[in-house]
């Protein structure tokens, strides 16, 4: 257990390919469901990573063979945090075009950010060194009536 009372579950290195983005879903919600997430919260928390691992492997690794992903996932008493790390060039979160301008809106792709931050409680991305950047999501566990 760390300094904020999570327990780290999983800690994992995965391939730049799109067959680790279903190995990484379910990892996750694997984690989520045994924290006791219900099922709305828990296809959010799969989205949510899911878009977010699909972002470090295409736009982050851009496929390359030679880079990972790490992904690692805390569960604490009231939640779950989960960390994506590439090892790419990065890039400025303030530059992504708003795809909900109304030039955007037509695009093919440009709203997996926005979908992130609409799915989690708390989103945190930087880039980290020598290259890469990574991105924290947390969701809050919330008792349904």
């Amino acid at each position: 257990m760390d300094a904020n009372g999570e327990t780290s579950i999983v800690d994992t290195l995965l391939d730049s390919s799109l067959e680790s983005v279903d190995t990484a879903e379910n990892l996750i919600l694997r984690v989520a469901e045994d924290a006791g997430f219900p099922e709305d919260d828990l296809h959010k928390i799969g989205m949510a990573a899911r878009e977010c691992v699909v972002n470090a492997v295409v736009h982050g690794n851009r496929y390359n063979a030679h880079k990972k992903v790490r992904l690692r996932v805390r569960k604490g008493p009231d939640h779950i945090a989960i960390q994506v790390r590439d090892e790419g060039n990065g890039f400025d979160l303030d530059s992504v075009p708003d795809p909900l301008a109304e030039e955007n809106l037509l695009q093919q792709s440009g709203r997996g950010i926005l979908l992130i931050r609409s799915f989690v409680d708390k989103f945190e991305m930087r880039r980290v060194a020598p290259a890469g950047t990574e991105v924290t999501l947390v969701k809050y566990l919330t008792t349904h009536p």
